[in-house]
């Protein structure tokens, strides 16, 4: 299954493997040349980047009984399911979609609500939330920052389109399965050297190392696993030495007024309460790119004052150290 070390890779794809060489000349610093202090390594996106043709042939990972074509795992309005089993039935607007506009969820976001770096994870997000995100998203109320990527531009056009009975049936499919931990997050100076598939990081076929710097670089483990959209897909965060203590003391304390201490609305365990979603265990690049959107106005309703004013004094290092800790946590 490991094409990518010796031939294309599919899904979102790299026919070239184009090198980042420019975050390793600037010790990955943060801003990477935006300057309203973008960090451009949690938004990936690389145009240049060539999707080979797709294929019908059928495809098998292990652990599973099913079959997928890459064709299919491109197709949005398909959900790949490797592990039926796994959950309850899906509803059709999160297996299919509803075409021309509303993608099938369970596409982008995996019939599990797994998700990966470069979009959210669903899975036991309260009903109320979730639904509360779709309007957010209708109204403008959330946007989302950056170049305009397909996870950004796909995404809005689906909840635009989505009717509210849609948003209900799905958030409460995802609301029902258990989140489950699938990165790991690891301190490194030096990380294995970097290529772009379009929307994530992935190692670069010729092997070598780079420094990792200030940022987080999050690579999925198994490339054609991932892009083949099973649920069962983890991902090694690699982070800045010492930044997951830095981010513990940051989110159990607030850093003597530097911030707010998360438990307070996430609750003691970062696992959610009532309305307010879990955050414990959650994808870090999706962490740093939300408290980024906090800080910066991209999320301005509801609980988002809260948030504001929680996130108004980080400076990039301790969103980054805020970012390791909660994805080292169990979900």
């Amino acid at each position: 299954m490991k094409r990518i070390k010796n031939t294309l890779l599919h899904g979102l794809g790299i026919l070239a493997i184009t090198i980042s060489s420019s975050y390793a000349q600037s010790g990955g610093s943060l801003p990477a040349g935006a300057a309203d202090g973008l960090p451009n390594w949690a938004f990936i996106w690389d145009p240049n980047v060539k999707v080979p043709p797709p294929d019908d042939k059928p495809n098998s990972l292990p652990g599973s009984s099913a079959s997928y074509s890459w064709r299919q795992a491109r197709d949005l309005f398909v959900a790949p399911d490797w592990h039926p089993s796994d959950h309850g039935p899906m509803p059709d607007i999160v297996a299919n979609g509803r075409k021309p506009d509303v993608r099938a969820c369970g596409s982008c976001h995996r019939a599990e609500g797994t998700g990966g770096p470069e979009n959210a994870n669903l899975a036991g997000l309260p009903i109320s939330y979730f639904v509360q995100q779709i309007a957010d998203f209708k109204s403008g109320a959330r946007k989302m920052s950056g170049p305009d990527r397909p996870a950004k531009t796909l995404m809005m056009g689906s909840v635009k389109a989505m009717t509210d009975a849609e948003a209900l049936v799905a958030a409460q499919y995802f609301s029902a399965l258990q989140p489950r931990r699938n990165v790991k997050v690891v301190e490194a100076e030096m990380i294995p050297k970097t290529g772009e598939a379009r929307l994530f990081f992935t190692k670069s076929p010729g092997g070598g190392t780079e420094p990792l710097g200030r940022r987080i670089v999050e690579f999925p483990d198994n490339e054609d696993q991932f892009e083949l959209r099973d649920t069962h897909s983890t991902f090694t965060a690699y982070v800045p030495v010492g930044s997951v203590a830095k981010g513990e003391a940051l989110a159990k304390t607030g850093g003597a007024g530097t911030t707010l201490a998360c438990s307070i609305c996430h609750g003691p365990a970062l696992k959610g309460v009532g309305p307010i979603p879990r955050i414990a265990g959650r994808s870090p690049t999706y962490i740093v790119r939300q408290l980024y959107e906090f800080k910066t106005g991209g999320r301005s309703a509801g609980a988002s004052a809260l948030m504001k004013q929680a996130v108004d004094k980080l400076s990039p290092e301790d969103i980054i150290a805020l970012a390791a800790y909660i994805g080292s946590l169990e979900p």
